[in-house]
């Protein structure tokens, strides 16, 4: 679809992202889109790039293309295109109203395996649906559902059409009502019941003489005329007992030819009739007066019905008969075995057979040789499988041998058999007495409720007209034409309803024996339709329901579904499927009684329903009347703005969870009228209540009227009169609420037409207050109602209501007042002709003092008059001064912001997002921190995301009790910081700020202005524009991988925003202030704690230079150059001011980052010439200040520092450690001090560290003087390291590729002993031996360096070699993933393949790796830094590195697993599997950055990703590695 050009409205698009599952990520799964426009809206379905789904994957979507009809079947295929680092993005067009649905085929991600596994067949998944409302209009204006205000009415009360119904329909809009709801207007069957249909395609005789064409003049006239839409009952479930198109076909309902299930049912309920007729003759009571005489009718059931027809004969195996057959076939060795046998193999375990008792034997063909589905079709139909049942036998006894078995063998085995088949009966038996029971307590219940119970109809005696039970099936007559018939289908099961019943069971099918437990209150003027699962099953009767169905669309808008819980799903469909062919923008509203919310979304999802009907006079009190009104009256007042950012082209919303839509009608024709179960005089709040709320409303014909009675839709033969039918309302005393009832209903269209979507319900006592506004413009109607539940007091007061900011305009006040004695109902119930309500009127009451406060006339005080009695209602229009452009407002907060932002660098977006408390401070001489939220606590940042934060989940859960909002309503405190804040640092040089700062000024002064009930929308709504806005300026300046990135790799491209940024106390200079890259926040932020040489260049690869920050990598990368001292760098670098040269592994990560940054920036290889002051001398370790004059007076190239860092490592290091003592380390032992790095000559490895240091990062010292581990680190691993010896294999390699290509001069090195050996040899030595050295095999292989002793795992690579504790080389750690990704030649790749399997299963959690294999005997996976115990392993957290899992070696880890996978893959799906299998495995971490509020990775979790409150939350490192990860994607599919 084009998109829409930049100078017109912005075309709407709704994002519907889908989980791995292709479920869609909206909580509760319902996803309901407004009409569809002009131009089409779009709906844009986002799948990340390599989910499962994506596999060989294509969506499929039944949302007709424009131009094209809708069919349920007709689906079109969009295919999946993977891309690991991108979503895809499906855009569909929205071009008509009703239920879709989308499903996805896929070939499944099979469990990852090194060794090839079965191509799994292709899935498909479940289909999802989606609901589009229809678009109503009325009088050439759009009628949102909303705005609907909907009047039923029983037809057959209406009178003489034309002339009565005219006056009533005329009545009715003079109320302004705009839908009509008419009980179905199709003949009726012999009860005279609405929903009893005699005739589905005629329109009723009595009403229409003209048929169709009266109704369609109705239809006009009523839209034309009197500006009424037509609702009307579709009724699919049954039709009446006497329609005469059922003795032409009976197979439309469920008899015992279509149903035979239904026969005991039958012959019960026959039985049951006999047993009704001759109640005199068994001289039983016909008139039943007391719970004796019914204890003797129930006794008499069992003996007289249950006993003689012998039930339990449809239970039951035939013994003898079953018996006879086994033995038969054993005889003739007619002889099945059941597929499983008897235990074990086909035959196995058959010398247990003949130990089995009587009830294993019975057991077994209970389980493998019962021919029953459950369904009691017939007498005996239940036996067993004579074949199976011989088989038994014949394991038993053997084989028959008529030579040698004689005629009193065969007697034995059938009289065991009869045994067997005697033990099998039991549980049938036992189902028959259950059922019995059930039966005997139905009849009982529902004989004592119809002719006992005082809240019951007391039918009175049992006579031939009134039998002692309904009768659950219509007997057809016998005609000419049912004589054509089979005369067992002549009897057809009746329609009715259960007790909290299953709505997607039949319950007249075969899997419910409801029928026969007598458990349906039948409706006998009903027969129940049987239609099966599709038209094939029943042609004639979904056609003849189809037509009925079509026909009631083409005259009428909407369709109410008449007990649209017991219409089977699939009827439904095809039923309005047929109708929208007709009416396409049909609104669909039914009453759902399924007893379960879940199973309510079912039905609305799968049917498109538009509306549930809700209904206010279930409310039982006042309060829950409020909860009521609250359910359906919209989002609360002040609600936070959810719909995304637009542009010139599109505007974006996502798909959001919504409620299913209610029709609340304060009455319907199916409740008791207010007289009857609450005061009449509720009549008029009541329906004030239900006009206030925001969803379509309703009432019926003679609510208004006040009728003393709930009409008797089949009994009743009187019409309607209504005040309202007879002339203009307000002339006199109308009787009833017509004139109010205008204003009201004139009010909820108004508030529904303009999207008044805001509401505040309040409950005091009987007293509810409902403010609705516009969410915009803030106009609104404010209601007070005085309610009169049983109960009420007319003394009954309400405190003074306060309206902040508001000014208002009285609208009315009135009481109804209602003669409810009774006399006056007996004598409109009385009336022979008409139906009439109770003496009432209207009465004008006192209009309440409304009060404005002292110097702010929009604050205002309402109190009610003294005389306002229960019943009374007293309405107002409000509006907040200077908020009539509120609209404008909200388009001059989200306005300018992109303009605002342009020109700031990804530093000042470190201050204006970022800054966590001690960054904040050290930037601002301690005085500033991050903002404190009193019942909150202070933020984890002072910049926007810091608020951001907190608001996203506020926002998400629109929670205005948040301690923010609050805060914000309670005064300006929040605004002001922010603002001066950028003030402060835009005063200290910061210039770029000013153009933020003044736009986020003029924002928030403009919002002060409105209410403070409003300042938590309007704060909410500039924070996310301005943090939007400064988020896109970030992601803009980063590379173009960054850019198209899909939201997980952009969340940790921030990351690089937040970590890198001024900071005076640690600059990369002792006398230049530039940024730095922070290791963590908080805990690694300033000072000397902030930047260390490990972690910068761990993190260099993924948060510079693969985000696009080249200048900024250069600058680490010749900072740390600068340093260099000993052939090492600083792990920390303490500005240069005081480095500290404890980290073996550093200077090789550093060695990486430059032959990375040569790779990855423009022109990268001309860093190798690039000048470096050395702050210390080259190849010299005397130490001096870095003010001495020799600091920074000698220069090196970056080449000349990679060649001295080979040198110095060649020729050995052995130092101590500067200013060594406790000044320098307080927790180190004095020998932990001493330095020795040393190469051997023959592996070439790099040898390092001692028990009394810890030199790479896995570097905790224990600090307990209580365990006794203080000075005695967590983790020493000298030795031989694996990552390092990958490191500087990859190093050498580079160097060698270089020398060769003339871009360095250098190419060789000395070694301790004198000898000369060039880089590439080095490297060959390294390669020799590694995985001789490193890895350990499956078995005792004698060519790898492996003590059998020792080896603890097999198919892994040792953490170390050749340490002093040789146990520690065999430890799994997810080391060895690092040099797999820097240095793969080094491993074999089936062997590395191996080893990534069982650190897959073995060491991989949710976001970590554990840092140590969970069977090793150090392992302890819970990190507790404060823990001062005499736990040598865990006190002071000596446990650092020694179980819990680390976040950044799982990028190295799925880097490494990705790599090596690949190398194995031949196709494009079997690339594609790959990459599926690292996104299945990221889904912890992309979980952790969305829920963080540091909006980062954390450094650590506890097992099993547990949290740990002592680990840095957001760590550079942790997110640096997953945006290597993506990189090294990029890269392969750039291939």
């Amino acid at each position: 679809m084009a998109l829409t050009k930049s100078n017109e409205t912005p075309t709407e698009v709704f994002l519907l992202a889908l989980d791995d599952s292709g479920a869609p990520a909206v909580p509760g799964g319902y996803i309901y889109l407004p009409p569809p426009t002009d131009p089409l809206y779009t709906l844009r379905f986002v799948i990340e790039g390599t989910s499962s789904v994506c596999r060989e994957g294509s969506l499929w979507v039944n949302i007709p293309a424009p131009g094209s009809a809708f069919d349920r079947n007709t689906f079109r295929e969009f295919k999946l295109q993977p891309d690991f680092n991108r979503s895809i993005e499906i855009d569909v067009p929205v071009t008509c109203a009703g239920a879709f649905a989308y499903y996805l085929i896929y070939t499944p991600l099979p469990t990852y395996s090194t060794d090839r596994v079965p191509r799994p067949d292709p899935t498909k998944t479940d289909k999802f649906y989606i609901d589009v409302s229809p678009r109503l209009s009325l009088e050439n204006k759009v009628l949102p559902l909303n705005a609907l205000s909907i009047f039923s009415i029983i037809s057959k009360f209406m009178g003489q059409y034309p002339p009565d119904w005219t006056k009533h329909l005329e009545g009715i809009s003079r109320r302004a009502y705009n839908m009509v709801h008419f009980t179905p207007l199709v003949e009726r069957g012999v009860s005279n019941s609405p929903y009893s249909i005699y005739d589905q395609l005629n329109f009723d005789p009595l009403s229409f003489p003209n048929g169709e064409k009266d109704v369609a003049k109705l239809v006009e006239n009523m839209e034309s005329q009197f500006g009424l839409l037509g609702l009307t009952d579709v009724v699919w479930n049954h039709t009446a007992n006497n329609s005469k198109w059922l003795e032409l076909h009976p197979e439309a309902g469920y008899n015992v030819v279509t149903a035979p299930w239904l026969e005991p049912a039958l012959e019960l309920d026959d039985k049951l009739l006999e047993f009704s007729a001759n109640l005199e003759k068994l001289k039983l009571p016909v008139d039943i007066k007391s719970s004796k005489d019914l204890d003797r009718i129930v006794t008499a059931i069992d003996e007289e019905v249950l006993q003689k027809i012998k039930l339990w004969e449809y239970y039951a195996v035939d013994v003898r008969r079953s018996a006879e057959a086994a033995t038969s076939r054993w005889v003739n060795n007619d002889v099945v075995i059941p597929p499983h046998g008897f235990g074990g193999g086909q035959f196995g375990g058959l010398d247990g057979v003949k130990g089995w008792s009587e009830k294993q034997k019975a057991l077994f063909l209970s389980e493998n040789a019962m021919k029953d589905d459950g369904r009691l079709s017939g007498r005996y139909a239940r036996h067993t499988d004579p074949q199976i049942a011989a088989g038994l036998l014949t394991v038993l006894y053997g084989r028959y041998d008529p030579n040698s078995s004689k005629d009193a063998d065969k007697t034995a085995v059938q009289n065991e058999m009869l045994k067997i088949l005697e033990v099998l009966n039991v549980p049938l038996y036992d189902e028959f007495d259950a059922d019995k029971a059930a039966i005997l307590e139905q009849l009982r219940n529902r004989i004592k409720y119809m002719r006992l119970d005082d809240n019951g109809p007391k039918i009175g005696p049992v006579t031939k007209s009134n039998p002692l039970i309904e009768t659950y099936f219509t007997r057809l007559p016998k005609t000419e034409q049912t004589a054509k018939h089979d005369p067992r289908s002549l009897a057809l099961a009746n329609n009715g309803w259960i007790w909290n019943a299953d709505a997607m069971i039949d319950h007249a099918g075969p899997k419910s024996k409801a029928y026969l437990r007598r458990e349906v209150i039948v409706w006998g003027d009903c027969v129940k339709l049987r239609y099966g699962s599709s038209p094939q099953d029943n042609p004639w009767l979904w056609k003849y329901m189809a037509d009925y169905t079509k026909l009631m669309a083409k005259y009428f808008t909407g369709f109410r579904i008449d007990n649209c819980h017991s219409t089977p799903i699939a009827v439904a469909e095809y039923l309005l499927d047929e109708a929208r062919k007709v009416k396409p923008n049909l609104v669909v509203f039914a009453e759902l009684f399924t007893g379960s919310e879940e199973m309510d979304y079912v039905f609305v999802k799968r049917l498109g329903i538009s509306s549930l009907i809700r209904e206010a006079m279930q409310a039982w009190s006042t309060g829950e009347m409020s909860r009521l009104v609250h359910k359906h009256g919209g989002r609360p007042i002040g609600s936070f703005e959810v719909d995304g950012a637009s542009n010139a082209i599109q505007l974006v919303k996502k798909v959001q969870q919504s409620p299913v839509h209610a029709l609340f009608m304060d009455c319907t024709h199916d409740n008791e009228v207010p007289a009857q179960k609450r005061d009449a005089k509720d009549t008029l709040p009541n329906a004030a209540l239900v006009c206030m709320c925001d969803c379509a409303t309703g009432s019926v014909m003679g609510y208004d009227e006040v009728y003393p009675k709930l009409v008797d839709l089949v009994k009743e033969k009187r019409h309607y009169t209504s005040a309202s039918s007879g002339g203009p309302l307000g002339k006199g005393n109308d009787g009833g609420i017509g004139k109010v009832k205008k204003i009201l209903n004139d009010i909820h269209t108004l508030m529904g037409r303009d999207g008044y979507s805001e509401m505040h319900v309040h409950h005091d006592g009987e007293y509810i207050t409902v403010h609705r506004v516009h969410p915009k413009s803030r106009k609104g109607y404010f209601l007070i109602a005085h309610t009169a539940y049983p109960g009420h007091s007319e003394r009954a007061k309400l405190e003074p209501v306060h309206l902040t900011g508001t000014e208002v305009r009285h609208i009315g006040s009135w009481n109804l007042e209602v003669d409810s004695s009774d006399e006056e109902k007996e004598a409109a119930l009385k009336d022979l002709d008409s139906l009439k309500g109770l003496p009432s009127r209207m009465v004008t009451l006192k209009d309440p003092k409304v009060e404005q406060s002292p110097g702010d006339k929009s604050n205002v005080t309402i109190s009610c008059p003294e005389k306002f009695p229960p019943g009374s209602i007293s309405l107002f229009e409000t509006w907040i001064p200077g908020a009539e452009h509120a609209e404008g407002l909200d388009n001059f907060v989200t306005g300018g912001a992109k303009e605002a932002f342009a020109d700031l660098t990804l530093i000042d977006l470190n201050y204006f997002l970022y800054r966590c408390e001690a960054e904040e401070r050290a930037s601002s001489d301690g005085r500033d921190g991050p903002y404190n939220i009193p019942g909150h606590g202070s933020l984890v940042y002072a910049g926007l995301q810091g608020w951001w934060s907190v608001l996203k989940d506020v926002i998400k859960d629109n929670n205005l009790g948040h301690p923010i909002c609050e805060h914000l309503r309670a005064g300006s405190w929040a605004l002001n910081y922010i603002v001066g804040r950028l003030e402060k640092l835009e005063s200290r040089g910061n210039d770029r700020l000013a153009k933020p700062a003044a736009w986020l000024k003029s924002r928030f002064d403009a919002i002060k202005l409105v209410p403070s009930f409003l300042l938590p929308r309007y704060f909410a709504l500039t924070i996310r524009t301005a943090y939007e806005a400064a988020r896109q300026q970030a992601i803009g300046l980063m590379s173009p991988e960054i850019r198209n990135g899909q939201p997980f790799l952009q969340d940790l491209a921030m990351v690089s925003v937040q970590q890198l940024g001024f900071v005076p106390s640690a600059s990369l200079y002792p006398t230049i202030e530039v940024p730095s890259l922070a290791a963590g926040l908080p805990h690694f932020s300033t000072d000397w704690a902030r930047c260390w040489g490990r972690d910068v260049f761990i993190s260099l690869r993924g948060l510079l230079l693969g985000t696009g920050r080249f200048d900024d990598a250069k600058e680490h990368i010749v900072a740390f150059g600068s340093v260099l001292k000993h052939g090492m760098i600083p792990n920390l670098l303490s500005s240069g001011r005081l480095p500290r040269y404890n980290a073996r592994d550093s200077v090789w990560f550093f060695l990486q980052s430059i032959q990375d940054y040569v790779d990855m920036a423009p022109n990268g290889i001309s860093i190798l010439k690039e000048p470096v002051a050395r702050r210390f001398l080259p190849y010299d370790d005397t130490w001096f200040s870095h003010d001495d004059p020799r600091a920074y007076s000698k220069s090196s190239t970056i080449e000349e520092i990679i060649q001295e860092v080979f040198q110095r490592h060649a020729s050995g290091l052995s130092f101590r450690e500067y200013n060594a003592g406790p000044e320098l380390d307080m927790q180190m032992k004095p020998e932990g001090f001493q330095i020795d790095v040393h190469v051997d000559s023959d592996t070439g490895f790099i040898f390092g560290g001692s028990r009394w240091n810890c030199g790479t990062w896995q570097d905790k010292m224990g600090e307990s003087d209580q365990a006794g581990s203080k000075g005695v680190p967590g983790t020493p691993r000298d030795g031989a390291a694996v990552e390092i010896i990958g490191l500087l294999c990859s190093s050498l390699v580079w160097a060698d590729k270089l020398y060769k290509r003339n871009l360095i001069s250098f190419h060789d090195v000395t070694l301790e002993n004198g000898q000369k050996i060039t880089t590439a040899e080095w490297a060959r030595r390294i390669k020799i031996h590694f995985e001789r050295c490193f890895f350990v095999p499956a078995d005792n292989d004698g060519s790898f360096a492996s003590d059998p002793a020792l080896v603890h795992r097999r198919d892994i690579y040792k953490d170390l070699y050749g340490s002093t504790n040789p146990r520690e080389d065999y430890q799994l750690r997810a080391n060895f993933p690092i040099a797999m990704c820097v240095a793969p030649e080094l491993f074999t790749p089936s062997r590395a393949r191996a080893a990534l399997a069982r650190a897959d299963t073995i060491l991989r959690g949710p976001t970590g790796m554990a840092t140590l294999d969970p069977q090793d005997p150090d392992y302890r996976p819970y990190y507790v830094n404060s823990e001062d115990s005499s736990d040598f392993a865990t006190s002071k957290g000596r446990n650092y590195h020694q179980g819990p899992e680390w976040v950044w070696p799982t990028g190295y880890f799925l880097r490494a697993f990705l790599k090596f996978d690949l190398m194995r893959r031949e196709t494009e799906a079997e690339r594609l599997e790959s990459f599926q299998q690292v996104t299945r495995r990221l889904e912890g971490c992309k979980r952790a950055i969305a829920d963080s509020p540091w909006a980062g990775l954390t450094e650590l979790t506890q097992r099993g990703g547990e949290f740990c409150p002592d680990s840095s939350p957001t760590q550079a490192w942790s997110a640096s590695c997953l945006i290597d990860l993506f990189h090294d994607a990029a890269k392969v599919r750039s291939r």
